[in-house]
């Protein structure tokens, strides 16, 4: 039977995948969850040392002659201080060992509580890695403290190096009841080192089994030609869809890009239900779609494969398996040229003709028509940089030419350097057309960039001027008026004066007649040009709406609903159907 923390629970099941069986117990009550669930575990063998500094060395010890880590656990306090010299010697000599440190509630550090000191990193310099972990209340709180743990644990050994690991696992009650049966079924997740061909080739082998793979390429600022083509290899040997978007820079034909198509306001779940992969890989930065919701709700359906050269554990999808730290090239080069075997196609046809489906309307003068019309129109080989959120959002309803790299500011999705980044770019490559697609909020945040003396004559500025953040109209975060003032801030602000007296050119709209009659100028004439489009930020949050209900998949309810408002609205009129719809909907 074991304890009734989560936490604690968690830890063992760990202890289980990796296989460590020595335990190290140092007397006293904070582990007293952690040390009774152990001591009744057969699986565990445990040893008494109660002087903490003496259970560390003859941890270092047990695990030298053993060559397996070894784990130690004890009380909070000054306990854990006592193992510092046993976990220094352990760190220089890479011996491997797991320090185990209990704890009291986080609030209570600094208030005068009894056996209470600041436990968080204390071996940070002497350890591999230090994990904290939460005190768990919910799903999130379990799943964030199994990360930190597979985090820990991996790197008892990485690359060959091996060393101390320190969990502290804080607690807001004394527990002592054990009536949990069975430990949670959590997933260890794996890391394939570059020189662990038995791993390489057993994965390889598990990868022709799958028959709906999804390959994700997140955003990259460069993609190799090597790379490029070693993905269309992939695609043509195993069953598989590719999925991109403008940030990746990943250009083959078939290529699909999602973020219409899979954004949570527009694909039902029981339609995503019928397209989900039984295995994602994944390579590359942020993905900026509604996929990512998807995939975390279902994430016990599928596994994860992340390439990455650092071998960091990102969870991006809530259910990564298996962590291959290499570069992409290497990955696809090793998987491909074991591979004899034929894409069947079936995948990649279904998730193609779903997303062939979304079809764009006729659009109303609106941001989503001004980023179509220059989407659409950038010459080849050119540069785009798109500052976050609509801007990235609506251009990838669109496709560009080919050759475009195209950057964004979206590790940390911060509003308030987009253009400066752009100037930058531009300025790195004087021979390319380069082309910002920047909000009004984003632009005046970082207005002063365009004083730089670098500007050349290859720069041209979409500034999408909605007279605020059309975010929170689109994200329904606006609740009233007093939100226009606090939240979305709107403004009558305009950039023309400020333009000019920069020596830019300058051109501007406020309808369809105006941005077409400028259109050519802006995209094919010499810079440096600023475009000014005046939009409104309900009618712009509206129109993107719009597009996703033109086509959007809908369930039978869905159906029903949508013939229910029709007929209704055209027997008594849209206003009074309003208020009717939400009384039976809210029913």
């Amino acid at each position: 039977m074991y304890t009734e923390m989560k936490a604690y629970q968690l830890v063992i099941a760990m202890l289980k995948k990796y296989g460590i069986q020595d335990m190290i117990l140092s007397a006293g009550s904070r582990n007293v969850p952690f040390v009774h669930s152990v001591e009744k575990d057969s699986f565990f063998n445990c040893y008494s040392v109660v002087d903490e500094r003496s259970a560390g060395y003859f941890a270092l010890g047990l695990s030298q002659e053993k060559n397996k880590p070894v784990l130690i656990s004890c009380t909070a306090s000054t306990a854990s201080c006592n193992y510092y010299p046993p976990v220094a010697e352990a760190f220089y000599q890479n011996v491997p060992m797991i320090i185990l440190t209990s704890d009291r509630d986080p609030h209570m550090l600094g208030q005068r509580e009894d056996q209470m000191i600041d436990q968080v990193n204390m071996f940070e310099r002497h350890v591999r890695k230090s994990v904290n972990l939460p005190i768990i209340n919910n799903k999130e709180d379990e799943g964030y403290c199994v990360r930190l743990l597979n985090e820990a644990f991996l790197e008892l050994n990485h690359n060959g190096l091996t060393g101390p690991v320190h969990i502290n696992v804080p607690m807001n009650s004394y527990n002592r009841t054990f009536n949990v049966k069975e430990l949670p079924d959590i997933n260890r997740i794996t890391r394939v080192e570059i020189s662990d061909l038995k791993q390489w080739s057993e994965k390889i082998k598990r990868l022709h089994q799958f028959k709906r793979i999804m390959l994700i390429c997140g955003q990259n600022s460069y993609v190799s030609n090597e790379l490029q083509e070693s993905i269309k290899t992939f695609f043509k040997k195993y069953n598989s869809a590719v999925v991109v978007d403008h940030m990746s820079n990943v250009d083959v034909d078939f290529g699909i890009n999602t973020i219409m198509t899979f954004d949570e306001n527009y694909i039902t779940a029981e339609k995503f239900h019928e397209l989900i992969p039984d295995l994602i890989i994944s390579f590359g930065g942020q993905v900026f779609s509604g996929l990512k919701g998807h995939l975390r709700k279902n994430h016990t359906k599928l596994e994860h494969w992340s390439i990455s050269e650092r071998g960091d554990v990102c969870d991006l999808f809530k259910g990564l398996t298996t962590i291959f730290e290499c570069r992409p090239e290497l990955f696809f080069e090793r998987v491909n040229s074991k591979s004899t075997s034929k894409n069947d196609m079936k995948y990649y046809q279904e998730l193609r003709a779903y997303n062939q489906n979304a079809v764009i309307p006729e659009l109303l003068y609106s941001n989503v028509y001004a980023i179509k019309g220059v989407v659409e129109s950038i010459p080849e080989n050119s540069i785009l940089h798109l500052s976050i959120n609509d801007s990235i959002r609506i251009s990838n309803f669109f496709k560009l030419k080919s050759g475009i790299k195209t950057y964004s500011n979206i590790g940390t999705y911060g509003i308030d350097g987009c253009m400066s980044s752009f100037i930058g770019q531009s300025v790195a490559s004087p021979n390319k057309q380069s082309y910002l697609i920047i909000g009004d909020l984003s632009f005046f945040y970082d207005m002063n960039s365009i004083r730089i003396n670098s500007l050349g004559d290859n720069v041209h500025i979409l500034l999408l001027n909605n007279s605020g953040a059309a975010e929170f109209y689109y994200n329904k975060t606006w609740i009233d008026e007093d939100s226009d003032r606090h939240t979305s801030a709107r403004h009558n602000i305009k950039a023309e004066g400020w333009v000019r007296e920069n020596g830019i050119e300058y051109l501007s709209c406020r309808n369809k007649m105006e941005f077409d009659q400028n259109l050519e100028r802006f995209v094919s004439g010499k810079g440096p040009v600023l475009f000014e489009v005046f939009t409104e930020m309900r009618t712009d949050a509206q129109t993107i709406y719009d597009v996703y209900d033109h086509s959007r998949p809908i369930s039978a309810k869905g159906e029903a609903t949508k013939k229910l408002k029709s007929f209704v609205k055209t027997t008594i009129g849209q206003e009074k159907a309003k208020k009717i719809l939400d009384i039976i909907q809210n029913k």
